[in-house]
């Protein structure tokens, strides 16, 4: 799994903002987004990380954006909110990030790879959301 796309940045000084001395996030590079991660209802320690625009297209990142706007609505100030399970979200990233990785391998001629079983997958994403 790539983990330069999917860097996970500190939370002590990027969430908590009680902290006197801590300086604000840096700046997500060119091309990505900071989100927060915290478990619905709050339970679950939140983490900030930074994700390529890209995911924004994807149906499993629009979900967790659709569950972000029932939850918090249009007005978060700074890094979106997304009311997921920190394990989840990490889940869904890899998934994610699979297939677009697979998608650029099969787009170049990946080696007699068909990419027939993209749909194969079968996405569980109610873990994130409140019943």
């Amino acid at each position: 799994m790539g983990v330069h796309l999917l860097k996970k940045q500190p939370s002590s000084a990027s969430l908590g903002g009680s902290s006197g001395g801590s300086s604000p996030p840096p700046m997500p590079p060119k091309g990505c987004m900071a989100v927060r991660v915290v478990g619905p209802g709050g339970g679950e320690e939140e983490e900030r990380f930074v994700v390529p625009v890209g995911y924004l297209k994807h149906p499993l990142f629009v979900a967790l954006l659709k569950a972000a706007e029932e939850e918090y609505g249009f007005e978060q100030k700074g890094a979106i909110t997304i009311p997921c399970g920190v394990d989840h979200f990490r889940r869904v990233q890899g998934i994610i990030h699979h297939q677009k990785h697979h998608h650029h391998i099969s787009a170049g001629g990946g080696g007699g790879h068909h990419g027939h079983h993209n749909n194969h997958h079968h996405f569980h994403i109610a873990g994130c959301f409140r019943a």
